[in-house]
């Protein structure tokens, strides 16, 4: 099984990960949101939390820039095995 190349940084509202999204993105870092979507309506969607993925490369640097913001942050996963 190959390793995951990016790393969860946050789970987050979705107007929060919008915003993290830009400000990560503006640091010269790459940024993918995931949302699950539970119910056909944008409603619906846009109250369901996001995942905030980095570069696992990038994963120290992005939690250096994201202590500026009032969010938990998420533990390094393969840390906890």
């Amino acid at each position: 099984m190959s390793k995951m190349k990016y790393a969860k940084v946050a789970t987050v509202g979705r107007p929060e990960a919008d915003v993290i999204k830009s400000f990560l993105e503006a640091e010269g870092i790459d940024v993918e949101l995931f949302q699950e979507s539970v119910a056909q309506s944008s409603y619906a969607i846009s109250f369901s939390p996001v995942q905030v993925f980095v570069p696992k490369d990038m994963l120290q640097r992005a939690r250096e820039l994201l202590k500026s913001f009032d969010i938990e942050q998420e533990e390094d996963e393969e840390e906890e095995e």
